[in-house]
């Protein structure tokens, strides 16, 4: 059980990321539907759809959250290069480890990117799905996720139309799940302080 004081301390790390990461968007709308995203998906929303995020945000519709992730000018990779400081500054430790684990994420149809039919964990068979791979870094102190990527299949990085129409630069090539990461996120330290698993 969470008691009161940990809910405290949880919501003002919350908000210091938040002031952290607020330069990032340009305008005041688009923090603000950032935190409440972010909230909604953390807190203790069922599913966690465009309609159930916005009603937990005590938005009448979905469309600002919508907005924010369709039309909003911000750079994910900039958002994440501050997150992984921010963890770095609140839970870097000597023996800490990045842990890759892959999802898989049920899809009709064939074109949005890297869908095909695959082995999905989450699944527990072979269904058409897209595999996203998610970086955590560990240590004594907490836990938090740093990195994503989307796993691009053979069959999808060997036909440049394909990646094309689904919006995949074209310097993007085949690359097994650990070699997403090329080099481990080493939480500030140098590389041989840390260690991925495997």
């Amino acid at each position: 059980m969470i008691d009161e004081r940990a809910v405290e301390i949880w919501n003002d790390e919350l908000e210091e990321l938040f002031l952290r990461t607020g330069h990032r968007f340009r305008r005041v709308e688009p923090r603000r539907r950032m935190r409440d995203y972010v909230r909604g998906l953390l807190g203790p929303v069922g599913r966690k759809n465009g309609w159930q995020l916005a009603e937990y945000a005590g938005h009448r519709t979905p469309d600002r959250l919508q907005r924010l992730l369709n039309g909003a000018r911000w750079d994910a990779d900039e958002l994440r290069d501050d997150l992984q400081h921010y963890v770095a500054e609140r839970l870097g430790e000597p023996d800490g480890i990045l842990i890759l684990d892959d999802t898989g994420f049920l899809k009709k149809g064939t074109t949005s990117a890297g869908v095909q039919r695959q082995y999905s964990g989450t699944a527990g068979r072979t269904e058409n799905c897209q595999i996203g791979v998610f970086a955590a870094y560990a240590t004594t102190r907490g836990r938090a996720l740093v990195d994503r990527a989307l796993y691009l299949p053979k069959s999808w990085t060997d036909d440049r139309d394909r990646c094309r129409a689904a919006h995949i630069p074209n310097e993007r090539t085949f690359a097994t799940k650990p070699d997403l990461w090329p080099r481990p996120w080493c939480c500030g330290r140098s590389p041989r302080r840390c260690r991925s698993p495997g």
